[in-house]
């Protein structure tokens, strides 16, 4: 049986990437990735204009949390040393905890032990800890599915409408302005009317081929 879920994590926002590097080193240090071996931090690629050193702007692709503030941790806890690796993840820096939290395991079912036999000492008994809830298998689906497709496509910061008067920064057109006359968001491209040899000429191009006319330099 396959008691490998998936739990959500909060932590600082902001320090996503470094909770996960973390941790995956801690985990591998204490011998425990076995039980968690995928940590996820949800991110998917947006275009952003950014000025480069010659003072011209250029547009580029980088990584955006789509859900800040929280990683996603594959983990099998239905093990005897459940505590240990509660504790190596939680203890994190960065980290705040579980998002969902089951009750405490009843006594009956609880491992007794006396305080001076924790070790280390501050790790809790398995009986003592509450267990993370797992999610649903749609929530899975839905989060994954997400990050499976953020990997594919890169999305667009900046939106173009009818209207709007753009600069072409890249191919045969390179350095021609024109306004928009279409845009077909689905397929990240636009038409756009400029000048050429002194008539009006629509031309198809892709929205990384653009700016808007008041970003260009």
């Amino acid at each position: 049986m396959d008691n490998f879920k998936w739990y959500i994590l909060r932590v600082v926002s902001g320090q996503e990437k470094n909770a996960k590097v973390y941790m995956e080193r801690e985990l591998t240090n204490s011998g425990l990735k076995t039980h968690v071996p995928q940590i996820v931090t949800p991110t998917e690629k947006v275009y952003q204009m950014r000025k480069s050193k010659d003072g011209k702007t250029k547009r580029i692709a980088v990584e955006k949390n789509y859900l800040p503030g929280y990683i996603l941790v594959n983990a099998d806890f239905d093990v005897p040393n459940f505590g240990e690796i509660l504790f190596s993840i939680t203890d994190t820096p960065g980290v705040i905890g579980f998002l969902d939290m089951e009750e405490v395991l009843p006594p009956s079912k609880a491992k007794k032990t006396k305080a001076t036999d924790k070790t280390p000492a501050d790790v809790p008994k398995q009986g003592s800890l509450p267990r993370p809830r797992p999610m649903r298998e749609s929530e899975v689906n839905r989060i994954l599915g997400k990050v499976e497709e953020a990997q594919e496509e890169v999305k667009y910061e900046t939106r173009y409408f009818v209207g709007e008067s753009v600069k072409v920064m890249d191919g045969p057109f390179s350095g021609f302005t024109g306004k928009i006359e279409e845009v077909f968001d689905e397929k990240k491209k636009v038409n756009v009317m400029v000048t050429i040899f002194g008539r009006n000429a629509p031309i198809e191009l892709n929205y990384t081929q653009v700016q808007k006319l008041d970003q260009a330099q």
